[in-house]
């Protein structure tokens, strides 16, 4: 056994860089690759394509992958660990199997099950008020049973909804021998997982600094982790590849949808304040001290709901009087709906807000602006013809200029994301090892009590600063960002940038008395209403942000034009803000 092991990854959601996996196997040594093709938003679609085909239910690219280099990872001796199972991990084991034979090779492919929820959403409590049963209803697994399936001898291990960072814990426990009660160590592989665990993104990908990478004219490297036996690691990827590894790369991605500052795993808590980042050297970045406690007593449950249809027409809006152009619009079309409540009407139309257009604009496009209008409702047809007919018929009868930018077709299916806990006793993790063979994991000791969820929320620990001169700046003139979707709550995680600037101390000090919910309700006034947390991280140098509910019912479920909150942090860091001089 290896004191140290490399575990790349080679897919962050499903529809990632298809040569990805090959180019993992060829680029530079590992010992596994592992690839995350799942999301709440993927667990809905996947539940989906079961009602077409029984038989699916699972991501059909890394099939595909599988055909294209499989054969790469046997000869290289390289495990491939990948959560594409979705909501039918061992359909995919068998699909797989079929094309490993045709391609002449066989290996020893295992699956891990028992997520799946299903059949006990009304013993478990379940079942919506407003939605009824649950399309997909699936527990976070922990790594457990993928290194119950490595230890037997698999080559290939699938899984359905595991955690994210699962696919790399499991290796971990099977090559250094860990136990359940080895926390520290567990906690440091689930950091090293959420880090590689979206891919391109901790080497570059949706970066705040992208103007400061190398190689922007390569595709990115995927990222690699050198994992050792305390929990300890390098974060780097393969020579030669683009983008960069650095300590704001890693830290982009270790505040990427954290949450508070502890981060519940099946298998460990992970104190997020106690880790350290050094860069090492080029694409090189070192993570120590990652500390960890007992688990919580109950395990998440991804549940979604179909939620009826939705569909959208967006209006181009030009030049003069563009605010009383556009109130005609809304009277007309919300004339021809009808009032609330009756039975023609949509359930919910929800319109977007109106912005300035460009004053003597030198482009017609400077002179525009869009003003989208979206309609929700259990019935197609009312948010099909009942929308779309009416928005037409006015082609020639509303304002001067009028146009959509596409012809309004039928709607299309929605669903809703709920979160759940239910006790570890509902939940069987159950391995079906490559012989036909199965194991049922058993569970770990939980924690007592669970997390206490104010924790975090704490004032700075650093001393105000003492100059009270400002200037008026953008917040991200030295803050780097990164924001993301959990379900209808929005993370942002905001951290001074790491470029040896004599006053990186007082930057932090100055950012995490800063970000107050006071500041965050001012910066985003549409969350003005919403409950807001606000946690400290001092040791990556800045804070975390949770806004609950600002994405509505979650991604397919909400009218924002921004449904994954991607772009929120960014647009953060451009408002302006007074900053104390003496950080300047």
């Amino acid at each position: 056994m290896t004191d140290t092991i490399r575990i790349g990854n080679c897919s962050g959601f499903y529809g990632d860089r298809f040569s990805a996996f090959r180019e993992m196997l060829e680029g530079g040594p590992l010992d596994y690759l592992t690839g995350d093709y799942l999301a709440e938003l993927t667990m809905l679609i996947l539940g989906k394509d079961t009602f077409k085909d029984p038989n699916l239910g699972y991501a059909r690219t890394f099939v595909k992958q599988a055909e294209d280099a499989l054969g790469v990872a046997l000869e290289k001796g390289v495990k491939v660990v990948v959560n594409a199972g979705g909501v039918n991990p061992r359909g995919l084991a068998d699909k797989l199997r079929e094309v490993a034979a045709g391609l002449g090779l066989d290996p020893a492919i295992a699956h891990v099950e028992g997520d799946d929820l299903r059949s006990q959403v009304a013993d478990l409590g379940l079942l919506d008020e407003t939605y009824g049963n649950p399309l997909t209803a699936n527990a976070y697994l922990g790594g457990f049973g993928i290194a119950a399936a490595l230890t037997h001898g698999a080559d290939l291990v699938v899984t359905g909804r595991v955690t994210d960072a699962s696919v790399v814990v499991g290796p971990a426990i099977a090559h250094f021998g860990w136990t359940p009660e080895s926390y520290d160590e567990l906690a440091g592989a689930v950091v090293a997982g959420h880090v590689i665990e979206c891919g391109t993104q901790a080497t570059g990908g949706n970066f705040s600094g992208f103007l400061d990478l190398p190689r922007r004219d390569q595709p990115l490297g995927f990222p690699v982790a050198e994992l050792s036996s305390d929990g300890s690691m390098v974060i780097t990827k393969h020579e030669g590849t683009g983008g960069a590894v650095t300590v704001d790369t890693v830290t982009a991605q270790l505040v990427y949808e954290i949450q508070s500052t502890r981060y519940l795993n099946p298998d460990v808590t992970v104190d997020l304040t106690s880790m350290r980042l050094e860069q090492l050297g080029d694409d090189r970045v070192a993570v120590r001290g990652v500390t960890g406690s007992a688990p919580p007593e109950q395990l998440k449950v991804c549940l979604n709901y179909f939620a009826g249809f939705r569909n959208a027409a967006e209006f181009v809006v030009t030049g003069l009087e563009a605010d009383a152009k556009v109130a005609w619009i809304k009277d007309q079309v919300e004339s021809a709906l009808g009032p609330e409540g009756s039975a023609g009407r949509p359930a919910k139309v929800e319109w977007s807000g109106v912005r300035t257009v460009q004053p003597d604009a030198d482009t017609e496009e400077g002179a525009s602006m869009l003003l989208r209008v979206t309609a929700f409702d259990p019935s197609a047809d009312k948010v099909g013809k009942g929308l779309t007919a009416p928005i037409i018929e006015l082609a020639l009868a509303s304002y001067p200029g009028f146009s959509v930018t596409r012809v309004p077709g039928p709607g299309t299916a929605y669903g809703v994301y709920r979160p759940a806990y239910v006790a570890r006793s509902a939940v069987q993790h159950t391995v079906v090892h490559h012989d036909g063979t199965t194991e049922v994991v058993p569970d770990p000791v939980t924690a007592a009590e669970p997390a206490d969820p104010t924790e975090g929320q704490r004032p700075s620990p650093y001393p105000a600063p003492t100059d009270t001169l400002t200037r008026r700046l953008p917040l991200g003139t030295f803050v780097h960002g990164r924001s993301g979707d959990k379900g209808g709550d929005a993370n942002i995680g905001l951290w001074v940038r790491n470029d040896g600037h004599p006053k990186y101390a007082e930057r932090v000090t100055w950012l995490t008395k800063f970000m107050s919910r006071r500041r965050v309700r001012e910066l985003i006034p549409e969350a003005a209403d919403l409950e807001i947390e606000v946690y400290v991280l001092p040791n990556l140098g800045g804070v975390n942000v949770l806004i609950h509910g600002l994405l509505d019912e979650g991604v397919a479920a909400t009218a924002r034009f921004d449904p994954q909150a991607k772009g929120l942090a960014e647009w953060i860091r451009s408002r302006l803000v007074n900053i104390e001089g003496n950080v300047l």
